[in-house]
């Protein structure tokens, strides 16, 4: 069980809009996605001690899972908020967020750090050059495949094609991270959030979803944490590739989001070169 105050859970149920048994905007298939990154099947009748509801749900987790298990969880949602508020150019609400990811941080048993939220301007106001290709960690032969895909996304910036620069920007970030992956097979599949399959092995790469890529990127120190937090982002929105689940969403990406999309690219791409000081 879970240690959150009633005061600290009000803030949370703030900072993630639970009212109306919602929990940000996740559907059902991407909630449940989601905590199973964590192991944990949300969905499942353990967590329908009040509804079937996500908020009703989540209010099961808090009270059945431990400080460590709810403060890895909220802080990975706490990111999500931020990330969706500022690609999407909502206002985020800063004093409430600051004190969610105080409160995950003691559930975590750390301090907050100012490095540990980047924000969008920080972010935006670095200038990341796009290495040589050639040296990526990644096949030759797929190289010619992803510059001509990074000048798509140039072009196709320029014109306004915002959802295909978004696309084009997933495609490439995946097959930069996956190529990478079997350049460094050890490290990868020794990351502790490497996926298992269900007889506890690792799952082969091509298995792994771009959420656990960069998770596992991150964490061997390949990907810096304001890419991986921007990272997931660009990955929630590559998803929208399905009409039905950008309808469903109400996503309708600017040129904004479409920049923000490129700028992590390049940010990764200058992580995994080792260009990127």
């Amino acid at each position: 069980m879970s240690s959150l105050t009633d005061i600290e859970k009000r803030y949370i149920e703030k900072l993630l809009e639970m009212g109306g048994g919602y929990v940000l905007d996740y559907s059902d298939a991407s909630y449940g996605e989601f905590f199973k990154r964590h192991g944990i099947n949300i969905h499942g009748p353990k967590y329908q001690t009040y509804g079937t509801s996500k908020g009703k749900k989540m209010r099961s987790f808090w009270e059945q899972e431990s400080d460590t298990v709810v403060g890895k969880v909220l802080s990975e949602m706490m990111d999500s908020y931020e990330a969706d508020c500022e690609l999407n150019g909502r206002v985020i609400d800063r004093p409430v967020l600051k004190k969610g990811r105080g409160i995950a941080n003691r559930l975590l048993g750390k301090k907050a750090k100012p490095t540990d939220a980047p924000t969008e301007e920080t972010f935006l106001d670095r200038e990341f050059a796009v290495p040589n290709i050639a040296r990526l960690p990644v096949d030759a032969p797929v190289v010619p495949i992803i510059e001509a895909r990074l000048n798509e996304a140039r072009t196709a910036l320029k014109a306004g094609a915002n959802l295909s620069v978004i696309f084009l920007c997933g495609s490439v970030l995946e097959a930069v991270i996956l190529g990478t992956a079997q350049k460094e097979p050890s490290k990868f599949n020794q990351a502790k959030c490497s996926p298992k399959a269900s007889d506890g092995q690792t799952k082969r790469f091509h298995e792994w979803s771009l959420a656990q890529l960069i998770d596992a990127a991150c964490e061997i120190g390949l990907l810096k944490p304001d890419v991986k937090k921007f990272s997931h982002g660009l990955r929630d929105f590559r998803n929208y590739i399905h009409p039905y689940q950008q309808m469903a969403s109400g996503f309708s990406p600017d040129q904004h989001t479409a920049k923000v999309c490129f700028q992590v690219l390049k940010a990764a791409m200058a992580d995994i070169a080792g260009e990127r000081k």
